[in-house]
């Protein structure tokens, strides 16, 4: 081999190795849909791969536990809310809020308005709808806050809901756990308009808790090399984002695509982007407001008989991740 040959080779290993994309795996908290466009649009339009980054997206979906998928070693990061990360952290699975991509709660109570339901203290006596496995927590709170006890002749009745909006619908509860960008609007798909809603936002009620974050391994965050990578994702989906809010049409087609069932479609996905749009601050650059995070803790210490949380957690939270990202925006 000539000298000016293996000089070649040894420039090309060294492109090679310059360039030498980076894995990161983040496992959703449900289905491919708008509700995680940034990921998915981030992807697409090569922002990952500009940063040397080769990323994995895992769909969720109702059994899929995030938490799990992360202690075991099957993600880098999960999407997950705040209460249900909080109370895992608590049980032993060491959960670190890295990035918060949703700075305002979606969730809602929506009600039928024939019901006689016009304000939270007309809720004493009627059957409500609420999703467990985590997010029955800012209801609890909620509860507690109007003093009705769930249960109680005098209090509320619990339906346990399912991933559906049928109860509603068919008039087997008086109101249920809504979502601003998506159940809502499959109650509206079924049949009721707007006036004849009823509609309760917990932001509005102020027992709003932090939804959608980025979690990571509390260990894996005393790397450097490691905090860096993560720095260099958020900040892509950060721009991701910011494409999806601008151009939703391009990035629904984009969300279509990676929605393996097929039953996504264009319509719902579009007003569902739109309204995730408004749960996000992008001159945040995904970084957690601590005020945001302490309303959080103290709503879910005040969950009467039942709290989710028994302290106030230590060490939940770091902004080394999204202080690394910054200079990748």
């Amino acid at each position: 081999m000539t000298r000016s040959a293996l000089a070649a080779g040894v420039l090309a290993a060294c492109q090679l190795a310059a360039h030498a994309t980076e894995p990161v795996t983040v496992q959703l908290r449900w289905v491919a849909q708008a509700q995680f466009a940034g990921y998915y649009v981030a992807q697409a339009k090569g922002y990952y791969r500009a940063l040397d980054l080769d990323v994995t997206i895992k769909p969720g979906g109702p059994d899929t536990s995030v938490a799990q998928v992360l202690a075991g070693g099957g993600a880098d990061l999960i999407v997950d809310w705040m209460p249900t990360a909080l109370a895992a952290r608590e049980r032993g699975v060491p959960l670190v809020n890295v990035a918060q991509s949703f700075a305002r709660s979606g969730m809602q109570m929506t009600c039928r308005a024939d019901s006689g339901v016009r304000s939270p203290a007309d809720l004493k006596g009627k059957t409500v709808g609420v999703w467990y496995s985590g997010s029955e927590y800012p209801f609890l709170a909620w509860m507690a806050k109007l003093g009705l006890e769930v249960g109680a002749d005098d209090g509320v009745k619990v339906l346990k809901q399912g991933y559906n909006v049928d109860p509603l619908l068919q008039k087997q509860a008086d109101c249920i756990s809504t979502m601003s960008y998506n159940e809502y609007w499959q109650v509206i798909d079924g049949g009721l308009t707007p006036e004849q809603l009823v509609v309760f936002s917990y932001a509005d009620q102020g027992v709003s808790t932090l939804e959608d974050g980025l979690y990571a391994m509390e260990a894996k965050l005393q790397d450097p090399a490691y905090v860096e990578r993560l720095g260099k994702f958020v900040a892509a989906t950060n721009k991701g984002w910011k494409y999806a809010i601008e151009n939703p049409d391009e990035a629904v087609d984009i969300i279509l695509d990676a929605d393996a069932s097929g039953a996504q479609t264009a319509e719902h996905q579009r007003r569902m982007l739109v309204e995730v749009g408004k749960l996000i601050d992008l001159s945040t650059g995904g970084a957690l407001a601590e005020a945001d995070y302490q309303r959080t803790v103290d709503i879910l210490l005040s969950g009467g008989s039942t709290p989710v949380i028994t302290k106030a957690p230590e060490g939940a939270w770091t902004s080394v991740v999204t202080d690394a990202a910054q200079k990748y925006q």
